[in-house]
């Protein structure tokens, strides 16, 4: 089990009190150098044992150096401390007169609500409606000073856009007009060009077939001249036979004879 709490009173034996003290003054000697290097604090301890013996440590030897720093904070506090009933009783002063103000004023910001009327006189009612009808006065003021100024913002990007659509118009007919031109200047014979594709394909196209009418599957006849016979007779017409076939059919050369 741990140690049990010690409770701090005077040892009364008188050995045991110096045996302690012995202890303790070294203890505190050494945590008072423990801090000082750790943290780079200036510490300055002073001890005096119960006969009177003085024990004491300082930062790098500089005991004067602090002893005069603590009585310069020590004066600056005491003179703190003595003004402070009076800085205390003026505090309290300025707090009482902050919390009426604030009362008033929210008392002011009810009545302009609407609210809480029922203790006003008819000279109160008559200064609250004058300060509200100012109110409204000044409200309405800045409502239509802020109208014109967005009606004015608004005219202004009309004015804009209407310049910006004067110019595209005129940018387009120009164009137009050079296209126009162009279209003009070319030649008719290239015109022409363009458009006599379009009619060729447009002919009929009987005018394209350069076959002989059909003639009932009977060949042509052709007139062949004999300048060798004697009687100087016409020319006899001999047929020309189908291609495929030599001769006519017997039946058809005794009609075209007779």
């Amino acid at each position: 089990m741990g140690r049990g709490r010690v409770q701090l009173k005077r040892i009364e034996n008188k050995i045991n009190r110096q045996v302690t003290f012995s202890k303790r003054r070294s203890g505190l000697l050494k945590k008072a150098h423990e801090i000082s290097v750790l943290c780079d604090a200036e510490v300055a301890l002073v001890v005096f044992s119960a006969k009177g013996k003085l024990y004491e440590y300082s930062t790098d030897a500089s005991m004067d150096r602090i002893l005069e720093r603590y009585e310069r904070y020590s004066q600056a506090e005491r003179a703190v401390t003595e003004a402070d009933p009076e800085s205390q009783a003026s505090w309290c002063l300025e707090y009482g007169r902050l919390k009426a103000k604030i009362e008033v004023l929210q008392k002011r910001q009810r009545h302009l609500m609407g609210e809480q009327l029922e203790n006003c006189t008819l000279k109160e009612i008559q200064q609250l409606e004058q300060q509200l009808e100012t109110a409204l006065k000044h409200i309405r003021t800045r409502k239509n000073q802020l109208l014109y100024d967005s009606i004015t913002e608004l005219q202004q990007k009309e004015r804009t856009l209407q310049e910006q659509n004067k110019t595209l118009e005129k940018l387009l007919e120009e164009q137009k007009s050079k296209a126009s031109a162009q279209w003009e200047q070319q030649p008719q014979q290239q015109q022409q060009q363009q458009g006599q594709p379009h009619a060729n394909n447009c002919s009929p196209s009987f005018l394209l077939s350069a076959d002989p009418f059909p003639t009932l599957n009977m060949g042509t006849y052709q007139a062949r001249g004999s300048s060798n016979e004697e009687d100087g007779a016409t020319a006899q017409a001999q047929p020309l036979a189908r291609p495929g076939s030599n001769k006519l059919p017997p039946w058809m050369l005794s009609h075209v004879n007779g």
